[in-house]
């Protein structure tokens, strides 16, 4: 039951990950979250726009409780990666679950959100080189490590999903955590 516009969040969330923001018509929205346009626009005033940004808020709140986070905090950087790892193969289902972020990101609503995708991108990128940096990298090599395991993580969602293959996301994961271990 929604009593709080929190609550209609990760309804919204999945509308947005399977329509993506353009295809997201407020009468689908509608219907998923079982709100009248009425009561969606007196949680969110701004409408759709609100709408996804209240949603990239959520997802990025989340990355920094679950994964930013303990890559920054963590006392063995290893285990805040392996953390890192384990967070990531549970949030995006083995790869089943699209980057919501990622998925505006390559849509037509990155302008509009060009913030939020950033932010998310570079706040992942700039923990994983923090913690590769105290796992002994230097600052330069860490911060090109980084963007190449964010985007092995990002390419795998893409294959696991366009494959039906959840083990290929596995396998990737796999292969960074054997080569952050180390």
């Amino acid at each position: 039951m929604v009593r709080e516009r929190h609550d209609v969040i990760p309804a919204l969330a999945e509308v947005f990950r399977e329509h993506g923001f353009e295809g997201a018509s407020l009468s689908l929205i509608s219907e998923r979250t079982g709100l009248g346009k009425g009561s969606l626009y007196h949680f969110f005033p701004g409408g759709k726009d609100e709408m996804a940004a209240a949603v990239l808020a959520d997802v990025g709140a989340w990355f920094e409780s679950n994964v930013f986070e303990p890559l920054c905090r963590e006392d063995d950087p290893r285990k805040g990666m392996g953390h890192m790892l384990t967070a990531v193969e549970a949030y995006f289902q083995s790869g089943m679950r699209i980057c919501l972020v990622g998925a505006f990101a390559l849509g037509d609503a990155r302008d509009r959100f060009v913030e939020s995708i950033h932010g998310y991108f570079a706040a992942w990128r700039d923990a994983l080189g923090q913690a590769l940096v105290r796992a002994g990298l230097e600052r330069k090599e860490a911060r090109e490590r980084a963007e190449e395991i964010v985007g092995a993580i990002q390419g795998a969602i893409v294959l696991a999903r366009a494959l039906d293959d959840p083990a290929s996301f596995r396998r990737t994961l796999r292969r960074i955590r054997a080569m952050v271990m180390r």
